[in-house]
């Protein structure tokens, strides 16, 4: 994974906020295995100490349990921190839409928290997890930066507000930040339970369980699903990026397009299922397509993903057979 060759002042600290979570849990993972030092903060809402249990006995791991919306936290979280790598958020368009209240709070000014602090405690390059929602009903794709719609949902305008007061911090304060705009990533460690879990680890998982999937609306919705690798390797060059591509977003995916119904019967040949899915109603807030143009990413972060979705796909499911 060409992201191993990248290179670190040594000693480096790492802040991952959200360490326990699906991309969380990874960044740790990959950061460790280069040999630098890792905090990871994270207040077990949505992540799982399952997923961080192994890096209890590296001397270069350290775990806080804290919350983003308390600043104090964030203020010691950051103490002698060079880059953070701000992950912790609540996901899901449909419930941002049932707790909008609750999602201002986690999401921005939980953001807003850690940006403070990274100001505060003169980190480096602060890197951070914005989204694909951002694009709202805007049909053109590929989806380009500076070409954005109405906001379909909560959970959007907490990543847009996301990105202005990034913008602002660099701007401002001359803290350098780089705003990742992902793209349905998917892969080993995400989340197969629960009414909000992403499509792919729940599909897989009720094949393995034959169980009968549904699909929301007509399958024919299409996404620029994104193997975890590629995200990991985004995040830790935008580390290494230049001053002049702070205060900016990014489209990070592969720059592929998948369609749902295509991606179902791709999973059933491979499990060896015959299964046939059930349709339901769309989801309130969803976009019916997603693509992204990765061009800006590559000319200003030197992002170049190795993992397209049949190469990703396979890992995924291979990791979840033996995990499930």
């Amino acid at each position: 994974m060409s992201y191993k060759n990248l290179k670190f002042p040594d000693n480096s600290l790492f802040l991952v906020t959200g360490g326990a979570g699906f991309i969380g849990s990874n960044l740790c993972e990959a950061i460790l295995s280069m040999g630098y030092r890792v905090r990871c903060l994270d207040d077990l809402s949505t992540g799982k100490q399952s997923n961080i249990d192994m890096f209890l006995d590296n001397p270069d791991y350290e775990f806080i349990k804290g919350d983003i919306k308390d600043l104090d936290t964030c203020l010691k979280a950051c103490e002698g921190v060079d880059y953070v790598l701000n992950q912790a958020a609540w996901g899901s368009v449909p419930r941002s839409i049932e707790m909008p209240l609750f999602y201002s709070l986690n999401n921005i000014q939980g953001t807003l928290n850690m940006l403070e602090a990274a100001r505060q405690k003169g980190v480096k390059k602060f890197v951070y997890a914005s989204s694909s929602s951002v694009y709202g009903d805007e049909a053109h794709l590929p989806k380009q930066e500076g070409v954005e719609g109405n906001l379909l949902s909560p959970y959007a305008v907490t990543k847009r507000c996301d990105e202005e007061w990034a913008k602002q911090y660099t701007m401002h304060y001359g803290l350098d930040t780089y705003g990742m705009r992902y793209f349905n990533v998917f892969g080993r460690r995400q989340d197969p339970h629960g009414a909000y879990a992403a499509v792919l680890p729940k599909f897989i998982k009720q094949l393995l369980n034959d169980e009968q999937p549904t699909i929301n609306g007509d399958g024919k919705q299409s996404r620029d699903f994104t193997y975890i690798d590629n995200v990991i390797e985004a995040n830790l060059k935008a580390c290494l990026a230049p001053h002049e591509a702070a205060g900016q977003a990014f489209n990070i995916a592969y720059g592929g397009r998948e369609y749902l119904i295509d991606i179902y019967y791709t999973l059933t040949k491979a499990l060896g299922k015959d299964i046939e899915p059930k349709f339901g109603p769309d989801r309130k807030g969803d976009i019916k397509h997603s693509n992204a143009d990765i061009s800006k990413a590559k000319k200003l972060l030197g992002y170049d993903p190795e993992y397209d979705f049949a190469r990703g796909l396979n890992e995924a499911i291979e990791w979840y057979k033996e995990n499930l």
